[in-house]
């Protein structure tokens, strides 16, 4: 704030309203501070107050600002609750009421308000400035940058720079409108309409574009925002400018094109549109069929896109789905370009509902791209609706807010194409500052107030007439209340008026296509409507003898723009008889602007004639005191002539006025409909309002019963917890933490890395660095440095809603007693074992006494062997399981199997727990036993095979498969007993670890299959 008023002149000229946002029970002091920077007056805004220029007026607190009338309007919110968009609402107002005057800066905020008012002001024609950062700042940069990326704003500055923006633009505002006022009465203003007139032909040679049909307004406001940028203080520089750089063409023509649109803008109107028009446009069609749609002047594709979703809701609803195509155009092909690529920032979607944008849009890298299903209906193409020839059999033509930018003619053009463009009954939606009523014949109403038209069926689409002479003749007052007498220039007017209607001879004003836009009386003589449909075109309405002649006059008129006359041509009557007609085609003066216009004049030469006095005739005018009457007649066509002028400029003055009239009675109905439908929009949204109320107190209740559960959970947990945040400092912790990390409630803020703990870690701070970077949990147990205390510290990403790291969780568990009960453990398992191996000792000296000479003596031995393996393996194992290739290999190792190709030991590893080792151990005992005495091992050509591998199973959990599979041993036939290997394999694991096996004996080997089910901790 204070960089932007640094830069603004003590009396700049203009006025400047300061919106922020404040907490609703905070007294503000801006109005103090912003003084400070300032030699303006600043003071509170009140309601009611007048705006002036070269004062500062600051929102008060707990308030909701707008202007009406260049009065500043103050609206207390709903108690307990805080407007979300102050800054959009002021901003929306602002550019409603100042239109084309207003500016909108956009300062430091932290978040996107000011965006949507920003393209207010932006389609009103205002100028839009947003902060960048230098030395002030911003501090809080996400308003600003959000309003910037909607490609709306007119010049991104550093905050002291934006002051003399605003005084250039608001003295070439006033400059510009004192060219407007004067530009009929003085040398000057006739200067600036042939500059203007210039500037339209060279956009027209260079772009292609002819803008002469744009409001005059419109068009010098976006030339002025172009001499601003350039920094030119005339039209005569800015012109010299044009004619010598293409590139600031180009800039003025992307500036003229106002690609101002939002999805869904006017909720209602598309409400509307969707209830009663979109299921008309599908009635009575098929598969085979086609739902035809145009939306000129579709810009960056927000308007074609909504349209899409409505047709694309009503399609899902159908079962015989017709094809539906939505033709876009534009003359901008950079917005064209936009609206392909159908990629939207999330600000410009604030139009379409959470359902809608979940279906059709997709997020994508912090923008949304549209679905694939919507942009397949779209046809986007470079078209003009001036220039180009119209599509054609549409069944709806969307064209909201194009028009206003139109001038009269334009609009004159405009309509009737789109008349032709639709098939019979097809509908018309336009903006709702548009209206088409002064083409009631074409289009009947079908929602007014949401502009929703219809084409009348059978309807011709000609130009609509301007008033008529005798509609504009003073004499014509019969019947009504006497008038004062007339004087001066109106006694004129109706002189002239009355002599002209019954002494002119007949004449019709065509444009340069030759279509008649008035007639004056008694043209029956010469034109009559040709046959079929009605018809406006002069040389198809010419009677017998007249046409040729016409033609010839009139093409040559156009061409050399000079009058041209031809005298002695003959015109056949109705009864017969001949008229001899002298044709005058010239172009009409005193015609700066618009469609260029001609007039044609049918002058008799004497009465009708038969044909014989014809032909004796053309004799006759040999003679000399024929030409001298033929001089003193033209000599009066020529007195006549310049009667018709004069009467001709009054006409065109008649016609201004009532076109004005005209303008101001739309405005006025267009007025009234929006002020009712205001009324309705407020009722609807005080009913919202209560609405939304009641949920956020629902909501505020909520949230309170969990900030209380939350924060008696923190009392009553023994369990130490920190959160910290991006930066790794404290937001909060539970009163266990202050036992661990020395801390204090006013600690909070702090980074953790400043505080002590007590436990030993000297890279704690980088762990917790890594966790932040990395997104993923770290547990370490870590002491108190001496080995008295034992902790177990976890820390875990802390996720936000979009499930992106935005702190750390630090979770401190005090596991002294269960280090001790772990280390107790493990010193009684390590005594139970040695003094297992002990009692195997001994055991194994008793039978060798007992059983000397016992030939099981060995099998025994081998046996005790094999269990006291197992022991040495448990004795040292680091955890509570072992590993199964250890168990196979410590086994073949024990009968010094070599390790050489006939061997294959293969498998993952498996832990198994201490319960399943002692009897797999003994199974591979006994398989490797069989194997040295009678198998593979013990065969010169013998192979072995011991693979095993984990296998999921349907009902959940998983399974070890294990296979022992020997090759090359010939087995004449298998063994008819079973002894003590063959029971532990076939029934001891089943009994004891629910296992499956299956043994084989085949012609070239055994093969031992073992499935056995696995716990999850293994």
């Amino acid at each position: 704030m204070e960089g932007f008023f640094q830069g603004v002149p003590e009396q700049p000229g203009v006025a400047f309203v300061v919106v922020t946002h404040l907490s609703p029970g905070r007294k503000s002091l801006l109005h103090e501070i912003v003084g400070r920077y300032t030699r303006m007056p600043v003071q509170v805004a009140a309601d009611g107050a007048q705006v002036e220029p070269d004062h500062v007026y600051v929102l008060p607190a707990d308030a909701i600002l707008s202007i009406e009338g260049q009065r500043l309007v103050i609206r207390q919110p709903e108690p307990g609750r805080r407007h979300r968009k102050p800054i959009d609402i002021f901003f929306s107002a602002l550019a409603v009421d100042q239109g084309e005057s207003t500016v909108g800066v956009v300062l430091s905020g932290g978040d996107g308000d000011g965006t949507l008012g920003i393209k207010a002001i932006k389609e009103r024609g205002g100028l839009t400035l947003a902060q960048v950062p230098d030395g002030h700042g911003p501090e809080h940069p996400a308003m600003p940058q959000t309003a910037i990326s909607t490609g709306l704003v007119d010049f991104a500055l550093p905050a002291d720079q934006m002051g003399g923006r605003i005084v250039e633009f608001a003295r070439s505002q006033r400059l510009l409108d004192h060219m407007a006022t004067d530009s009929r009465r003085s040398r000057d203003g006739e200067a600036a309409k042939e500059a203007r007139r210039e500037i339209y032909a060279i956009l027209r040679n260079q772009i292609g574009h002819d803008f002469a049909g744009y409001k005059t307004n419109t068009f010098l406001r976006r030339v002025q925002r172009r001499m601003q940028v350039s920094q030119l203080n005339s039209l005569d520089g800015y012109l010299e400018k044009l004619r010598q750089d293409p590139q600031e063409v180009g800039a003025l023509f992307r500036d003229l094109l106002i690609n101002v649109t939002s999805f869904f803008r006017d909720e209602d109107a598309f409400g509307r549109l969707a209830d009663t028009v979109v299921p008309k446009l599908f009635e009575g069609r098929g598969t085979e069929d086609t739902v035809r749609v145009w939306v000129p002047g579709c810009a960056t594709g927000e308007e074609v896109f909504s349209l899409g979703i409505l047709l694309r809701e009503e399609m899902d609803r159908l079962n015989a789905v017709p094809r539906v195509q939505i033709f876009a155009t534009d003359i901008d092909d950079r917005a064209l370009g936009v609206a392909r690529a159908a990629r939207y920032p999330g600000a410009m979607l604030e139009g379409v509902s959470d359902e809608r944008r979940r279906r059709f849009f997709i997020p994508d890298n912090g923008s949304f791209l549209l679905s694939k299903e919507v942009r397949d209906l779209c046809i986007f193409s470079p078209h003009s609706v001036i220039r180009d020839p119209p599509f054609s059999r549409m069944d709806l033509i969307s064209c909201r807010n194009l028009l206003i930018y139109f001038g009269a003619e334009v609009q004159s053009q405009v309509i009737p194409t789109f008349h032709y463009a639709l098939r019979p009954d097809g509908f018309l939606f336009l903006g709702t500052s548009e209206n088409i009523s002064q083409f009631d014949e074409l289009f009947s109403p079908l929602d007014k107030k949401q502009r929703i038209f219809r084409r009348r069926a059978g309807s011709g689409s000609g130009i609509r007439l301007p008033l008529s002479v005798h509609a504009l003749r003073p004499g014509q007052v019969a019947g009504k209340p006497r008038r004062p007498g007339l004087s001066g220039l109106a006694l004129r007017q109706s002189v002239e008026a009355q002599v002209l209607d019954r002494f002119a001879p007949a004449y019709v004003v065509v444009n340069h296509e030759g279509d008649v836009v008035y007639y004056s009386g008694r043209t029956g003589k010469y034109l009559e409507p040709a046959p079929g449909l009605p018809n406006r075109q002069l040389l198809a309405m010419a009677r017998k003898g007249l046409r040729l002649e016409l033609r010839t006059v009139f093409r040559e008129a156009l061409e050399s723009g000079r009058t041209v006359t031809r005298e002695g041509v003959a015109v056949d009557g109705d009864d017969g008889r001949v008229q001899m007609v002298t044709l005058f085609a010239e172009p009409l003066r005193e015609r700066d602007e618009g469609e260029p216009l001609f007039l044609v004049l049918f002058a008799d030469e004497g009465p009708t004639l038969s044909r014989a006095e014809v032909a004796g005739r053309s004799h006759a005018l040999q003679d000399g005191a024929t030409l001298h009457l033929e001089h003193e007649l033209r000599e009066t066509r020529e007195r006549l002539q310049s009667l018709i002028e004069e009467y001709e400029t009054a006409l065109e003055e008649l016609k201004s006025s009532n076109e004005e009239l005209i303008s101001v009675n739309e405005e006025l109905q267009s007025t009234n409909e929006e002020l009712e439908a205001s009324k309705e929009e407020l009722q609807s949204v005080n009913e919202e309002l209560h609405t939304v109320n009641a949920d956020l107190n629902n909501k505020v209740d909520a949230l309170d019963r969990a900030n209380t559960d939350l924060q008696n959970l923190f009392n009553s947990t023994d369990v130490a917890t920190l959160f910290l945040d991006r930066d790794l400092r404290i937001r909060s912790f539970t009163p266990a933490a202050s036992r661990v990390f020395n801390m204090l409630p006013g600690d909070r803020g702090r980074p953790i890395t400043d505080l002590s703990q007590r436990f030993s870690l000297a890279s704690f701070g980088q762990e917790l660095g890594a966790v932040m970077a990395s997104g993923q949990p770290v547990e370490r147990r870590v002491d108190d440095g001496s080995g008295q205390v034992h902790y177990l510290l976890r820390m875990t990403p802390y996720l936000n809603s979009e499930r992106r790291p935005e702190g750390v969780i630090v979770t401190v568990m005090d596991v002294t007693s269960l280090t001790r009960a772990e280390a107790r453990q493990r010193l009684l398992v390590a005594e139970l074992q040695h003094r297992t191996r002990n009692l195997l000792g001994v055991v194994q000296s008793v039978a060798q006494r007992t059983l000397n000479d016992d030939e099981r003596m060995d099998t025994f031995q081998q046996r005790l062997a094999t269990l006291g393996r197992v022991q040495s393996l448990i004795a040292h194992a680091a955890q509570r399981s072992i590993d199964l290739g250890e168990i196979v290999r410590a086994e073949l190792h024990a009968f010094a199997v070599p390790a050489d190709e006939r061997i294959r030991v293969a498998g993952p590893p498996v832990p198994l727990n201490m319960e399943h080792v002692q009897i797999v151990a003994l199974v591979l005992h006994e398989l490797t036993t069989n194997a040295v005495k009678h198998g593979a091992l013990v065969h010169p050509g013998g192979r072995l095979r011991v693979e095993w591998f984990i296998r999921a199973v349907p009902e959940g959990g998983r399974c070890l498969v294990l296979l022992w599979q020997e090759n090359g041993v010939p087995i004449t036939a298998p063994p008819n007993r079973s002894g003590y290997g063959r029971e532990l394999i076939e029934r001891a694991l089943s009994y004891s670890l629910d296992a499956r096996t299956e043994l084989s004996f085949g012609p070239d080997g055994v093969r031992c299959v073992i499935e056995m089910p696995l716990a999850e901790a293994a």
